[in-house]
């Protein structure tokens, strides 16, 4: 008898720059069924393009203020049902050619480094940037030849952490990311 893991759904997503080569998206994670009453607003106020959604959703209806504001694409996270894809490969395009491609799953990182499962399949999508949730630590960095976004979390505060969203953006052929304070509204930075 030969063991199998667990089924892995996969699933692909296209986003297009603007004419001007510019996009916007806003990331969120871990809403666990209460995202905090600030996010839908801020996120609206900075009119993304998309939204993505890095998992550990809880209850569905969360979505819903965040499908409203611009296209969503959702992973299910560890505490989440099974009707949402493990992963999906994002193509941010210009003129129908992929100029970046990102990788969004749950559990992607141990402690600041890549876990090897993830960039296993980070790897075999040709991502260049592994968006993943779940630890609650927002976190911007590199390894194993990857970008690697944590948004943190917009769900209830764990611990001291604080309960913030990434912004990703693509202008002028940069790539800018950071985080937003849902308490404040501020840019976020690690105090």
């Amino acid at each position: 008898m030969i063991a199998r893991g667990p089924r892995i759904v996969t699933s692909e997503a296209t986003l297009p720059l603007e004419d001007d080569a510019r996009i916007r998206i806003a990331v969120i994670a871990d809403t666990h069924s209460k995202p905090h009453p600030s996010a839908a607003p801020l996120i609206a106020a900075l009119a993304p393009h998309a939204i993505l959604h890095a998992g550990d959703i809880g209850d569905p209806a969360v979505l819903e203020p965040f499908a409203a504001i611009a296209k969503l694409v959702a992973i299910r996270g560890n505490i989440d049902e099974r009707t949402l894809p493990d992963v999906v490969s994002i193509d941010l395009t210009a003129a129908a050619a992929s100029v970046y491609r990102i990788c969004l799953l749950h559990i992607g990182v141990y402690g600041a480094k890549i876990r090897g499962d993830a960039a296993r399949t980070a790897h075999a999508m040709k991502a260049r940037m592994l968006i993943c949730g779940h630890s609650h630590v927002p976190f911007v960095g590199k390894d194993k030849g990857l970008t690697v976004f944590n948004p943190g979390s917009i769900g209830p505060r764990r611990f001291t952490l604080p309960i913030v969203f990434g912004v990703l953006e693509i202008a002028n052929g940069k790539l800018d990311v950071h985080h937003v304070d849902c308490e404040s509204g501020e840019r976020w930075q690690p105090g």
